[in-house]
């Protein structure tokens, strides 16, 4: 099989159909191709179905690893010390190691040389996040107060003192944090007055 003949495929992120078209076979012919790729490392899996030419990830910009979060788990977004560190509120940058929040479930993937990982919260709480160019990321402030609700049940450990908190809205954080159990809302008190 030409390499050439992958390096059609114009999505960067790409499925199975898309692997048939390019390589002129069928659906089930694509799926033994595959994993003869994934042996070869000439592509990665990104989840079962989903996949990524090795070349486009070891060259992919920082906006496509977060990108590729959202892909994994749907619906999550960006949040914790990931989002913080988006937003250069923290210094405690972990570039290998994506955080984001999910209605799902709570798990692990790796893609390539990083580490994808989902906390699930309740429905409730699954707010305050937009979408920036293809990634959907939580607000400054929602990434916060995601970390002190899952610190404030001892799911969560992060350095406090490496965050800037004036970089926060405080209008909104304190808008958002009513949200959250009497328990968060006290941690969030003990270090901030929203």
């Amino acid at each position: 099989m030409s390499y050439k003949k992958l390096k059609t495929i114009k999505e960067k992120i790409f499925d199975l159909n898309s692997l048939s078209k390019a390589l002129g076979i069928d659906n089930a012919s694509a799926r033994v191709s595959a994993s003869r790729l994934l042996k070869q490392g000439l592509i990665k899996r990104i989840k079962r179905g989903i996949y990524i030419l090795t070349e486009n990830l070891d060259n992919i910009t920082y906006k496509g690893i977060l990108s590729i979060a959202n892909i994994i788990q749907v619906p999550s977004y960006i949040s914790l010390m990931s989002a913080l560190a988006y937003y250069q509120i923290t210094t405690q940058i972990q570039p290998d190691f994506i955080e984001s929040i999910s209605q799902k479930r709570t798990c692990e993937f790796n893609v390539g040389d990083k580490t994808y990982n989902f906390t699930r919260i309740d429905a409730d709480l699954f707010f305050g996040f937009i979408k920036n160019d293809e990634v959907f990321i939580a607000k400054p402030e929602k990434a916060f107060l995601d970390a002190m609700y899952l610190r404030s049940l001892g799911r969560y450990n992060f350095d406090v003192s490496s965050l800037d908190l004036g970089k926060l809205n405080q209008k909104l954080a304190g808008k958002y944090s009513k949200n959250y159990p009497l328990r968060t809302q006290r941690s969030i008190k003990a270090i901030c007055q929203f």
